[in-house]
């Protein structure tokens, strides 16, 4: 998509939505803003040389408009996703793709339905240090992946409309899930409410085929912010640091060796792997626009979106019923 073909609408220019505008008219693709935050609309106008409005049908009317990208509040995505692809837009939608399972498989009979384009806002996916994580895993550099882990922490920004198994945890999820073949076989979840009405941490505990297990911490009330992805193999072992700012993909080589039968964890060395140095969102944005122009399905499409709320919901119902063991396939 050239620079010259503006027809991007930003719906929600809040906290992330923000980002989101930066970078669509970075790439020459920006037309339109809405929220409803008149003051925001005007300074982001001002600072973007951009139209803005604050009612959503504006943007559905608008002929100049393909894509539409959504940023507001989780609870508003599916309503505002099955209008904009009725209208006849393409769609990028910030995670989750709903707030529940149902409502992400209306989205994909929508999107069936108008034949358009929906892409799910799973940031990490476009990662540089991820791509080349699961490219260092797919060719064997840590051999037999056993066990993963993901910690998602922070101190705020506390929520009340979701939970942060369902603001955090997709991203971890989706992270997982790409290093798998099919949904876990069974999953339990964790947590607690300290400070409002809604869980303000979560353990999710994943069991895969193979006996291959995951699990995802997730919190917004941690001294410190942490987002790691740890992966580890049987012949070594991949940690993709997001918050560290020199060595966000290490190797550390290590082996399991068996002395007159006794294991011994041989730990040899630690790499820094390189990587691109690309920012996540402009990626994750040029492929909505690429997605636009070619039609291709995206890397993070509606079905992507159904796996990760498959979980999600899996997860809620676990940690409802006490952290019952809930098969996902079952929800």
């Amino acid at each position: 998509m050239s620079g010259n073909d503006r027809n991007i609408a930003v719906i929600g220019t809040g906290y992330w939505g923000k980002n989101l505008v930066r970078n669509f008219a970075e790439l020459g693709a920006l037309r339109l803003i809405c929220d409803a935050n008149e003051q925001i609309l005007s300074d982001l106008q001002t600072k973007f040389n951009v139209e803005g409005v604050t009612n959503f049908a504006e943007v559905l009317a608008n002929t100049d408009t393909q894509g539409v990208v959504i940023a507001t509040p989780a609870v508003t995505h599916h309503d505002l996703v099955i209008q904009a692809l009725a209208a006849g837009k393409d769609v990028f939608v910030e995670k989750p793709l709903a707030l529940n399972l149902q409502g992400a498989v209306n989205i994909k009979s929508t999107v069936n339905k108008y034949n358009r384009i929906l892409m799910v806002g799973h940031l990490l996916e476009y990662h540089p240090a991820l791509i080349k994580l699961r490219q260092m895993v797919k060719e064997g550099t840590i051999g037999e992946i056993q066990y993963m882990y993901s910690n998602r922490l922070s101190f705020g920004k506390i929520r009340t409309e979701e939970n942060v198994l369902w603001s955090f945890a997709p991203h971890d999820i989706c992270m997982i899930l790409g290093f798998m073949e099919n949904l876990p076989n069974s999953v339990q979840a964790f947590g607690s409410a300290n400070v409002t009405e809604v869980e303000d941490f979560s353990i999710i505990n994943l069991e895969f085929n193979d006996n291959k297990k995951a699990h995802i911490f997730t919190s917004w009330l941690h001294p410190f912010k942490e987002h790691r992805l740890v992966v580890v193999g049987d012949a070594g072992t991949l940690v993709f640091d997001d918050v560290s700012q020199d060595a966000k993909l290490v190797l550390y080589d290590q082996e399991i060796k068996i002395s007159d039968g006794i294991p011994i964890l041989a730990k040899k060395s630690q790499t820094t792997i390189a990587i691109e140095q690309n920012e996540p969102l402009k990626l994750e944005c040029q492929h909505f626009l690429d997605c636009i122009q070619t039609r291709e399905t995206p890397i993070t499409d509606v079905e992507n979106g159904i796996n990760v709320l498959t979980v999600l919901q899996a997860a809620q119902i676990s940690l409802q019923s006490k952290s019952k063991i809930i098969d996902p396939k079952e929800v």
